[in-house]
């Protein structure tokens, strides 16, 4: 497998924070020969936390959303029909809706998950951490 969904967390972390992220998860995203997306989901959860004062301190990442990704070397994905409907199926207690759709996005393409969040156990995805 060598392309990978980053959680939005992982997003975060990878360009403020590098240090929290673990060792493993470090290498996945610096190897060349991986290839990593974003999510739009992760757009939107942490512009509407922003937006709920739950995330101060991102305006910059969300004016510059696309240098940003590119940065990283990865490739923005849209939140498809698809991806919503599966979200919308899973049958777990797991109620966060972004966490759902980043669930479907990385069980529909097939890519690895990187997280750190215990929660994705409860779907169907390959947890990368």
């Amino acid at each position: 497998m060598n392309r990978f969904l980053l959680d939005t967390h992982t997003l975060l972390w990878a360009v403020a924070k590098p240090s929290q992220l673990s060792r493993n998860a470090t290498q996945v995203i610096a190897a060349s020969t991986n290839e990593l997306v974003v999510s739009a989901a992760s757009a939107w959860e942490i512009a509407t936390k922003h937006r709920l004062g739950k995330m101060p301190g991102v305006e910059r990442l969300l004016a510059e959303w696309d240098w940003v990704v590119e940065q990283l070397r990865a490739q923005s994905i849209p939140v498809t029909h698809r991806v919503a409907l599966r979200a919308g199926s899973y049958v777990s207690r797991h109620r966060d809706p972004f966490d759902r759709l980043l669930a479907a996005e990385a069980e529909l393409a097939g890519v690895g998950f990187i997280t750190a969040d215990s929660a994705f156990a409860d779907f169907p995805v390959t947890v990368i951490w």
